[in-house]
């Protein structure tokens, strides 16, 4: 029998809140998923202002990071022609903006962020899991 740790949706509610926050500060309204360890949506946020081809982005990068237990950036890096790994883009998202929400080692969640670029949605996604690590401590 395997014993799991889940995000709820307090949790959900400050990756959120921390990826907001930083969102606001860069003045780049994002849509914001959080996933639980399977990938399957807990929460979803569309900040005024998010662009609407965004909502499936941020969703489909969630889903990489929690199902697949890694960065969507580092997927982008090794996917390239002539590697074992290419043509996993077809199914997963490779494009940074996606990050696994780890507690004590184990990948319980991700989350995803779409609207900035690749490396502002990498940023509020960080923000997003330092501001909610913070809130476990």
């Amino acid at each position: 029998m395997l014993t799991m740790q889940r995000l709820d949706q307090q949790d959900a509610q400050h990756l959120i809140a921390g990826a907001r926050a930083k969102a606001t500060e860069i003045g780049v309204p994002m849509c914001i998923a959080i996933v639980d360890e399977s990938g399957n949506l807990i929460a979803f946020e569309r900040m005024d202002g998010g662009k609407t081809s965004s909502v499936i982005i941020a969703q489909e990068k969630a889903y990489t990071a929690a199902a697949a237990r890694k960065a969507t950036h580092e997927y982008n890096q090794i996917c390239q022609p002539g590697h074992l790994v290419f043509g996993i883009h077809t199914t997963l998202s490779i494009v940074g903006g996606g990050l696994p929400v780890t507690v004590n080692g184990e990948v319980v969640g991700g989350i995803g962020l779409s609207s900035g670029t690749p490396p502002q949605d990498m940023e509020c996604a960080q923000a997003g899991i330092d501001h909610f690590l913070a809130q476990i401590s």
